[in-house]
């Protein structure tokens, strides 16, 4: 059965659009509920968002839906995606859901579906999922005198700050720094400030002002050109910069240069190397980490397993083949010994342990390698298969051939975008953005002419 409704992270599109619609999201509520029922597990649903608009409307209709089948639901209000994991397993919830678009524009919004055990769904469980909303549910709902109970829970932000700050040593203090935090007005405008404050960092906080359509707009791990210039203004020791539902951080150092998932893995895959810690040999990264970074680590004699684009690949490896460390150059880091999702929060604090128990600046302990020359363009697409095409395989081909062993390609639709990413890396930079290049003026050629 093809996928309808769910992509590579969650059912993900424009809110009031389908599928991000109050009837499809009231029927995916029913369709779990149903699911998990049947089961024979209990009844209870946790339920967090971020702060986009939409939020308020996909909550109330997904309310509607668990309800109707039995489920008793716990929300949790605006709330970091890695939070929904921790308190699933937490509060012995049978259903965690996330209310987010991730890093994507307010106008975006998704569902992100975790089981008791605080992993996201497996591939056969969402496929049922859409098999039962595609069906007539009104004759499996629940009695009158079992529809489930709803309620506000209060203070369980709480919970998540203290959970992230015990992932540190016992006696580890951030007094003496100060750091630039930017909440891009997401779901960590609370918890992530008042973590580093009660960790003894003095904290400057940014973007931390929802109004349901500002999440993401020109800030964030997206964006990070604010906080870079924010670092600068207060002579900051570094910037910490979340996206709208908190589970990928980039960094900034002193410098204001920016850093990214790749060298924030590779400091973590070091130090836990060197205390023994990391298990699996190596660490998990998707097929967009940069050469630098596999080659940095096989001089420690550690390897670079790489999946899929999409945390979820990263976290079933992972769990596979006994991996503790993964994650994505985009700062969706996985630490699977505290978290089984990505955490920015959590991730940042392993960074900051490292500067402070070497007594370092930012700059010099995340500068592990040099990255290869890489560059990413993303063409738009309408509809269509123009990696199909026998002009477009044909470039590919030739592109792959004048890169040789010294480089990589990578060519990949968005699963979360009408976009056709390409990808392109090697030790010579002319050459790398020529064979993109080449490859964009293709494909761009395809979808003019369909």
């Amino acid at each position: 059965m093809s996928r309808k409704y769910f992509g590579t992270d969650g059912i993900r599109g424009k809110a009031n659009s389908s599928p991000m619609t109050p009837d499809i999201a009231m029927k995916v509520g029913m369709a779990v509920g149903l699911i998990f029922r049947k089961s024979g597990q209990g009844k209870r649903v946790v339920i967090g968002k971020d702060t986009r608009l939409s939020g308020y409307m996909l909550e109330n209709a997904l309310v509607a839906g668990f309800t109707a089948t039995g489920m008793d639901v716990f929300l949790l209000g605006p709330i970091p995606t890695p939070a929904v994991a921790m308190l699933c397993r937490s509060l012995r919830a049978d259903i965690g859901v996330m209310i987010s678009a991730s890093h994507n524009p307010y106008y975006d919004n998704g569902i992100k579906l975790f089981g008791p055990d605080g992993f996201k769904l497996s591939d056969e469980l969402e496929l049922e999922i859409e098999k039962l909303i595609q069906e007539d549910m009104s004759g499996m709902l629940a009695s009158n005198g079992d529809i489930g109970r709803a309620k506000r829970v209060e203070g369980d932000i709480y919970r998540y700050i203290e959970f992230a700050k015990r992932t540190l040593p016992r006696n580890l203090s951030l007094s003496g720094l100060r750091i630039v935090v930017d909440c891009a007005h997401g779901a960590a405008y609370k918890v992530a400030p008042s973590a580093l404050w009660e960790l003894g960092a003095e904290v400057v906080t940014i973007n931390n002002e929802p109004n349901g359509i500002n999440i993401n707009e020109d800030c964030g791990s997206t964006h990070p050109i604010g906080l870079m210039k924010k670092v600068h203004e207060v002579r900051a020791d570094l910037g910490i910069a979340l996206d709208g539902d908190a589970d990928r951080v980039l960094m900034v150092d002193e410098n204001g240069n920016v850093i990214d998932g790749d060298q924030l893995m590779a400091v973590i895959a070091e130090s836990w190397a060197d205390t023994g810690r990391l298990t699996g040999g190596g660490i998990v990264a998707t097929i967009m980490s940069n050469l630098g970074l596999e080659r940095f680590l096989g001089g420690m004699g550690l390897t670079l397993a790489r999946t899929k684009v999409g945390d979820r690949y990263v976290v079933e490896h992972m769990r596979e083949h006994g991996f503790n460390v993964g994650g994505e150059q985009s700062g969706h880091i996985v630490l699977s010994d505290f978290s089984t999702t990505g955490d920015g929060l959590v991730s940042a604090l392993q960074i900051l342990a490292v500067m402070q128990e070497q007594q370092r600046p930012l700059s010099e302990i995340c500068q592990k390698f040099e990255p290869v020359p890489q560059l990413l363009k993303n063409v738009r697409t309408t509809g269509g298969k123009p990696l199909e095409d026998k002009s477009v395989k044909s470039a590919i081909d030739d592109a792959r051939d004048r890169l040789g062993k010294a480089g990589r390609l990578v060519i990949r639709p968005s699963g979360t975008e009408p976009l056709i990413r390409v990808m392109a890396e090697g030790d010579d930079r002319n050459l790398v953005e020529t064979v993109v290049n080449d490859i964009v003026n293709v494909i761009s050629g395809v979808r003019t002419a369909a």
